[in-house]
């Protein structure tokens, strides 16, 4: 049995991009055993998955960067991946029991898909886009009720109700941070609404496909959308507030379009094959060329004024 060690100490994005390198090691090396090392952000989320054999989480401090090379250390990997492209785990990776060490291209000119096919290459393995549907055949329910206490567990049972009692093919508008303009990097173009515009947005969005929308944000509710929803809104729209990434990932799964500021949904749609509406910085575009790149059913909009964003964005419904 091969061991292939791969660090991937970021977050959840950055780590759905990996996952399709772990995928076609996995197709290529069945028996394989795979080991990555996380970050608090994605440690977590990283354990749903099942072609992932086990999760290691990286702390922060030089003894605890120690320990964990001392814990290692005791096998021998065939290739050890550093996906991160972070200094500390190229570091901690010399110190390791390996045959290689392959480190991610950082070469902005280089994109993530075309990384791991040459990765792939030094394995001496074959691509297939099959690797790239790495989020099927989830099972959310069981995959949230084991992230759940006992004592949220009336909460996962509401939550639950609620997602399936949603009729598929509904349209998903994610409003989070990044909306917001003292909350984002200020250096990029304003897109955020008024109170009013994101309703005429969202009427507009019903009116124009006749679908219904979901609305989403993070796990802290932008205050505008509070406000919004404290008042009666049209039957078609429903909002989820205060819900876990998995709980995002099982809506966009039922979706029939993602709307949302670039970020690991994005990675979740395309992985899935959904269509997204990706709003992206323009002055940015070859940096985001470098992680979409092999994005399906994908379209972006440069962030500009809300109302100009907004129309673009109901034209290409």
């Amino acid at each position: 049995m091969n061991k292939y060690l791969i660090f991937r100490t970021d977050r959840i994005g950055d780590f759905l991009v990996s996952a399709i390198l772990i995928k076609s090691i996995r197709r290529n090396d069945p028996d394989s055993y795979i080991i990555v090392v996380a970050s608090e952000k994605n440690f977590n989320y990283i354990k749903s998955f099942k072609i992932v054999d086990e999760v290691i989480l990286l702390k922060k401090g030089i003894l605890n960067k120690l320990k964990l090379i001392n814990s290692i250390n005791k096998d021998e990997y065939r290739a050890i991946i550093v996906h991160d492209s972070k200094q500390r785990s190229k570091i901690i990776s010399v110190f390791l029991n390996k045959k290689i060490i392959i480190s991610s291209n950082i070469d902005s000119n280089i994109s993530y898909y075309s990384d791991i096919q040459n990765i792939l290459n030094s394995l001496k393995f074959s691509f297939d886009k099959s690797d790239l549907n790495t989020l099927a055949d989830r099972s959310y329910k069981e995959l949230r009720l084991q992230q759940y206490t006992l004592q949220s567990l009336p909460r996962f049972e509401v939550m639950l109700a609620k997602i399936e009692n949603l009729s598929k093919d509904f349209i998903l508008f994610h409003f989070d941070e990044k909306w917001i303009h003292n909350q984002y990097i200020s250096s990029y173009i304003n897109i955020e609404p008024t109170e009013n515009e994101l309703i005429s947005f969202f009427n507009s969005i019903v009116n124009k496909t006749n679908k219904n929308l979901v609305v989403t944000t993070g796990l802290n509710t932008p205050k505008i959308l509070d406000n919004i929803f404290t008042n009666k809104l049209n039957t078609k729209i429903t909002f989820f507030n205060n819900i876990n990434f998995l709980d995002i990932e099982s809506l966009i799964d039922k979706s029939e379009l993602l709307i949302s500021c670039h970020g690991a949904l994005s990675h979740v749609a395309s992985s899935k094959s959904i269509k997204q509406i990706d709003i992206i910085e323009e002055k940015k575009i070859n940096f985001y060329r470098k992680w979409t790149d092999h994005f399906r059913n994908y379209k972006s909009i440069n962030r500009k004024n809300f109302n100009l964003l907004a129309n673009e964005i109901i034209n290409l419904l």
